[in-house]
Formats: structure tokens, C-alpha cells, sequence
């Protein structure tokens, strides 16, 4: 049971509209019930309280009956929604029936608030940015963005600043140099990353992605060429893993929020 879950439990406690004893026996009910099995997947309903951050559904291979019906569980349990590879014929039976859904289709991800839950509310600024190499790169990236919506952060996103013109970075680097983290998506070579992490203090979370000629190897030289990174404070995630690079980067977020 979440923080916020608890409160309003003691809320109707102390409004008389839950009894001690009827306010022990759901919390102790809630305790029992981590995880919710359902036609088509078994749902944890933990994971907020152990991670953070409620499970987050790979729509990918799933019908979009099943999404549905997931999405219905985690909402009812008072979570807000992230779904991630969902196509478009997924996405159009969600929006049907959660017309409040949030569908960025070069992301290829779907954002549904939790209910009752006001869709523009506010988001921190000024502590993660998001950047690409090319515009090529910015399916990736956009992923990377909605995870961070999502996680409650509203990312500086600078696209197109890739090695090639390397004046472009240089014009950008006031607007990165105070984050907390950033996120760097590039395919090619993938040389950004260790560019971006040579003038700033913070981790760089470098993101390889599938553009490029046949010896890109479909990311592979980028994922490689980031690997081997002589720029201390870069780290890396697989090929295309947008939403792993924005998760990590909110992460880093919040633990310095919390130190601060």
C-alpha cells in the first residue's frame, strides 16, 4: 500500500466513515494482495512500494483486449498508467476506452492518469535534459520523454546536436550544464555521448539507436563505440531503450531531490 493509499485510509478513519477494525482488515487484505492475476497476465501491484515507480506494461505481443483490461486494474488500483511499444491498432482500442489517455505515436507510447487525477498537472522543470544526435534519433528520445512525464519531470529536450556540427552543442551547453542527468539517444558512431559528458558534472545515460548505414549493424558500432567511452560519467543502455534511459535519468532526479 502506497504512502498516499495509507493517508486516505487514516483520512476516513478519522472522518468516521471506516471503522479501526474495518480500516485493519483492508489494509491487512491490501498487504496479501501484491499482485493481481488476470485472463491475460499477472499484474504486480506492488511494485510502487518496492521501486518507486508502478509496473510499467510492454504493450508489444499483447492484445489490445489485454492492455485494456490491465490498464482497468492498475487505474482502479489507484496508479497512474505507462504503456510502451504499443501500436497503433493497440493504441486506438485504448483511447477509446480511456478517452483521458495521453498516445505519442513516434514514441509509441501511451500515458493514462491516475483517475480523477488533473492531466496537466505540474511537472518539475530544469532537472533532466534529453538530447539527440540527429532527428533521426528522436523516436527514441521521445520514448525517453514520456517515461519522465510520466515519472512526474518535464524534460529540456534539444534535438539535433550531433559531432557533425559540433558548434550546435556548444550553443546548447547553458541549458545542460545545471541537470541532474541527462539523456543523450545517437545512432551512427554514436560519439555524442562522450562529447556531451566531457563539459558537464553530471551522469550521462547514452542511448544507442538503429540509425545508420549497414556498418551501424542495425546500433550495434554505437552501442559499442558508447561502451567504450573515455568520458567517465557516461553510462549506457541498450539499443533503442528509450524508456530505460528516461527511467534511470528520473531516478538519479529524485535521489538528489531527496539528498538536497
Amino acid at each position: 500500500m502506497s504512502d498516499d493509499q495509507l493517508s486516505q485510509l487514516f483520512e476516513q478513519v478519522r472522518q468516521g466513515a471506516l471503522s479501526v477494525e474495518q480500516a485493519v482488515s483492508h489494509f491487512t487484505n491490501q498487504q496479501h494482495h501484491k499482485s493481481a492475476m488476470l485472463h491475460s497476465a499477472n499484474i504486480d501491484l506492488d511494485r510502487r512500494s518496492r521501486c518507486g515507480y508502478p509496473e510499467v506494461i510492454y504493450c508489444e505481443g499483447k492484445t489490445a483486449a489485454s492492455l485494456v483490461e490491465i490498464f482497468t486494474l492498475l487505474l482502479d488500483s489507484g496508479e497512474r498508467c505507462l504503456g510502451t511499444r504499443i501500436s497503433e491498432d493497440q493504441a486506438e482500442t485504448v483511447l477509446k476506452q480511456f478517452p483521458q489517455a495521453i498516445y505519442n505515436q513516434s514514441a509509441r507510447t501511451v500515458r493514462i492518469p491516475e483517475k480523477d487525477a488533473a492531466i496537466d498537472e505540474e511537472l518539475i522543470a530544469g532537472e533532466i535534459a534529453v538530447l539527440t544526435a540527429g532527428t533521426s534519433d528522436r523516436p527514441v528520445a521521445e520514448e525517453a520523454i514520456e517515461t519522465l512525464i510520466w515519472m512526474g519531470y518535464q524534460p529540456d529536450f534539444i534535438i539535433d546536436v550531433g559531432v557533425a556540427g559540433p558548434h550546435r552543442l556548444q550553443e546548447q551547453l547553458p541549458r545542460i550544464q545545471n541537470v541532474s542527468a541527462i539523456v543523450v539517444a545517437a545512432g551512427m558512431e554514436g560519439a555524442l555521448p562522450s562529447v556531451v559528458g566531457g563539459w558537464v558534472s553530471c551522469p550521462v545515460i547514452a542511448v544507442p539507436t538503429s540509425v545508420g548505414y549497414g556498418a551501424s549493424l542495425g546500433g550495434m558500432a554505437a552501442l559499442l563505440g558508447m561502451l567504450n567511452s573515455c568520458a567517465a560519467n557516461v553510462t549506457v543502455v541498450n539499443i533503442n531503450a528509450g524508456f530505460k534511459a528516461g527511467f534511470v535519468a528520473g531516478l538519479i532526479a529524485d535521489q538528489k531531490r531527496s539528498t538536497s
